[in-house]
Formats: C-alpha cells, structure tokens, sequence
C-alpha cells in the first residue's frame, strides 16, 4: 500500500509539474537527462502503481529502478542548494521524504520479491486433488 501511495503521490506531482510548466517545467535542472527522466516518470510511476497493484514482480523491479534513479537524480540537481542550505533537508517535501521512501522500497524489495513469487504459485484446488 505504500508503495502505490508513494508512487501515486509521485505521479500527481509530475503531472503538476507539467500542468504548470509545460514540456520545460525542469529547465532548471542542470541535466538534459534528468529533466527527460522527470517528464518521463510521468508515464513510470503510474505504471509502477498498475503493476504492483497487480502484484507483477516486474512493478516491485521497475519501482526499485524508477526510486533509485528518481533518489539520485534529485539529490544530483538539489546538491548545491543542499550545500549552500542544510536546512533545506529538514522541509516536510523535496530530498528528505523522497530519500526516506526510496529507502523503504529497496528495504522492501528482496522481501515483496519473496512474496509476489510466493502468491504467484498456483493453489490446488479439491478438484485436482
């Protein structure tokens, strides 16, 4: 449930993003790259939520590469605000909560992993007994 909350979250404020600046609404960010993997996590995040919504192992393997580099593009583009304001990791949005729950995906991973191979494995019925 975390994750389609925290994905879910993260696809509402791309779309936000986009609502209110276009096609550049990260032309502040230093990399073309990364500005191109922010609109495309327009399309990324929602379908992380189908997939594990779904219980895909493939949603548990694509969110844990969407939050890992979505992780480390934002501390790439905020480092030399971070640097000049450490203050700026205390803010209840931005680097801190996007760290936090990056974190608990790969924690969560090898486990939901486990999991979703477990579930995936088809139950006799009577009949077939």
């Amino acid at each position: 449930m975390v994750y389609l909350a925290g994905f879910g979250e993260g696809t509402c404020a791309h779309i936000s993003d986009l609502v209110r600046g276009g096609i550049h609404a990260y032309a502040a960010f230093p990399h073309a790259s990364i500005r191109a993997y922010f609109v495309s996590l327009v399309v990324l995040d929602p379908l992380v939520v189908v997939l594990v919504g779904l219980v895909r192992r493939s949603g548990i393997w694509l969110g844990s590469v969407v939050i890992t580099l979505d992780v480390a593009a934002n501390w790439i583009s905020n480092w030399p605000s971070v640097k000049a304001d450490p203050a700026r990791l205390l803010q209840p949005v931005g680097l801190t909560p996007i760290t936090l729950f990056g974190l608990f995906v790969l924690v969560s991973c090898i486990p939901l992993l486990r999991a979703a191979t477990c579930d995936s494995t088809p139950v006799p019925s009577r009949a077939s007994m």
